[in-house]
């Protein structure tokens, strides 16, 4: 098994879903750089063919990078994590805002990724290769990651798509799940306008050391996609 990015030379960096408790951190992209995404794919070997090559001389020159990118006394940011996924319409009728809103609490130091793990057995349009046409359309400023093991949404407890969660970090205390909820009263049919505000609300808690209100509304979208015959 391999890891290998979904957009060659496009990407900025990512790590691959797997694993319990586990979530991809990825580098956080340029606004004019696409997300990074990163799935699991076989490669074969195919011994009909061997053809003998020239001999040539390799050289291999020794990298060497040393990491100062962090210093000691540096504090995880909070971050939001938001399932989603391509064909939703529940999804689609937000996209639009939840890159407005995004954009807007990331400058203010909010880590964001999003992931989709619906079976691309079922709904191949939600498949890396749509994944990255997706976030190049909408300018995802923000990782778009698919997890194909569908284990994350697993250990996560998704359900649906949109579902959010914010995380809340402090001090030294493991992260803290503090609010998990709708993106805001609006949906495809109700001809009420997109605000983000139930969303928005919690992360400007989070951001001033505000305790989170404990009265939150699920998120109702499309159920997650689940690979057939697969556990649930």
């Amino acid at each position: 098994m391999v890891v290998i990015p979904t957009v060659t030379g496009l990407s900025t960096g990512a790590r691959l879903l797997s694993g319990p408790r586990t979530i991809a951190r990825a580098s956080r992209a340029s606004p004019s750089s696409l997300p990074s995404l990163c799935y699991l794919k076989k490669s074969y070997y195919s011994p009909q063919r061997r053809s003998v090559l020239p001999a040539r001389k390799l050289v291999i020159r020794a990298a060497r990078t040393e990491s100062k990118g962090v210093s000691l006394g540096f504090r995880a940011p909070n971050f939001e994590v938001m399932f989603i996924c391509n064909h939703c319409p529940f999804v689609i009728h937000l996209k639009k805002d939840i890159v407005k809103l995004s954009n807007f609490y990331m400058k203010k130091g909010l880590a964001v990724v999003a992931i989709s793990s619906n079976s691309v057995v079922t709904h191949p349009q939600d498949g890396p290769e749509f994944m990255a046409e997706d976030a190049k359309f909408f300018k995802y400023p923000f990782p778009y990651l698919y997890d194909e093991s569908q284990e994350v949404a697993r250990d996560f407890g998704a359900v649906c798509t949109p579902e959010f969660f914010l995380f809340k970090k402090d001090g030294r205390r493991p992260f803290e799940l503090v609010y998990h909820g709708q993106f805001d009263d609006s949906r495809p049919s109700n001809n009420m306008p997109v605000t983000g505000r139930d969303l928005s609300l919690a992360i400007d808690c989070v951001l001033s050391g505000q305790p989170v209100s404990s009265t939150q509304k699920p998120s109702i979208g499309c159920s997650i996609k689940w690979n057939p015959g697969g556990k649930q």
